[in-house]
């Protein structure tokens, strides 16, 4: 049960009378680690006072004692937190941190959005509402925020900083590249200029598949990397094996054969 200021996921005063088991728990995350079914929010009903120890209708103050149980109360969610500028989104149908002028939501998307995207994001219809292709764990529901790709996917930001961090650098799920990389393809360049092929490779090109740009291109084969042709990505996957040039047939005019026997000069 416990109380005292809350728990690890959130600051209040009260316990939450789980309506499937009826025990009392802080919030719904402490009752899902615990028990081997999880609790509808939407339906909870009752809740206990942590100063006075009171079972009554979940409201934002005891009716008892007046402590304040959360400086942020939704009626909906039944969410008790400290005032992190909170706003409940009813088309999402939860609670999400705000503050709400920052944020709308997007429609095909079915997500509020930071309002920098309003119009500046690649629309991927419910894309929220998959788990998080690294963690495989909630995305809509999840306390921890999310982090949208170019090609409009989602996964948590935690788990995004953690795949850049170990030099990942493509969604995991369609391997378009997570953010701007000119600079780096810029770098590739110079590196390659820098470490040319041996001489049996010279002429020697390969078919790839842009996963930027989604073009079919035949390109130079480097060690280093391929370089799209359409776009000047080096994400790029190769297609088949390597084409070696064909080397130049080089044919010499003969002089014509005479007889040994005939003399070059007519009498």
């Amino acid at each position: 049960m416990a109380c005292p200021g809350g728990c690890d996921h959130y600051v209040r005063n009260c316990l939450l009378k789980a309506p499937c088991c009826g025990r009392l728990y802080v919030c719904r995350l402490c009752h899902d680690a615990e028990e081997n079914h999880q609790m509808d929010r939407f339906k909870v009903r009752e809740v206990q006072c942590c100063e006075c120890q009171t079972l009554q209708q979940a409201q934002q103050t005891c009716q008892e004692c007046h402590v304040q149980f959360g400086e942020y109360y939704c009626h909906i969610c039944h969410l008790f937190d400290k005032d992190r500028k909170q706003y409940h989104c009813h088309s999402c149908g939860i609670c999400r941190i705000g503050p709400r002028e920052k944020y709308f939501h997007c429609e095909k998307c079915n997500l509020c959005l930071a309002q920098e995207l309003r119009g500046n994001h690649k629309c991927v219809e419910n894309v929220s509402r998959q788990n998080c292709p690294v963690c495989m764990e909630d995305i809509h529901t999840s306390r921890i925020s999310a982090h949208v790709f170019p090609c409009g996917h989602l996964l948590h930001k935690s788990c995004f900083d953690d795949m850049v961090h170990t030099g990942v650098y493509r969604c995991p799920l369609c391997m378009h590249s997570a953010f701007n990389m000119k600079d780096q393809w810029d770098e590739m360049d110079k590196e390659i200029a820098q470490t040319p092929m041996p001489t049996e490779y010279k002429g020697t090109t390969v078919k790839v598949i842009c996963n930027d740009c989604q073009t079919h291109c035949t390109v130079p084969f480097h060690v280093l990397g391929m370089k799209c042709a359409d776009c000047g990505s080096y994400n790029t996957a190769q297609d088949g094996g390597l084409i070696q040039q064909q080397p130049e047939q080089h044919t010499e005019n003969e002089p014509e054969q005479q007889d040994e026997h005939e003399s070059p000069f007519q009498q």
